[in-house]
């Protein structure tokens, strides 16, 4: 009678094991790998934003004339930025 509890203890074990192996594992490497995607993309769109902020206001202050120039350089480098994207495009 121990041999055959023991027997269906091993099967059940390996069966588990088995389990996590196939599903667990790589559900939690998918989670881990979503959630550190998502982290990572805020974190470079708030330093992409805060370095466009950062330079509009360094061109507003250093160029003598209005406004208006700063908006055209940084508003051309946008525009500059996404050509180069478009032609990129498949």
């Amino acid at each position: 009678m121990a041999d055959w509890t023991t027997r269906v203890m091993e099967t059940v074990d390996t069966v588990v094991d088995t389990a996590q192996d196939k599903v667990v594992k790589p559900v939690r490497k998918l989670g881990r790998a979503i959630v550190y995607g998502l982290l990572g993309a805020f974190f470079f769109c708030t330093a992409f934003a805060l370095l466009a902020i950062g330079l509009f206001r360094i061109l507003a202050v250093y160029i003598p004339e209005d406004v208006w120039a700063a908006h055209a350089i940084v508003g051309g480098i946008f525009v500059l930025g996404g050509l180069f994207l478009w032609s990129k495009r498949r």
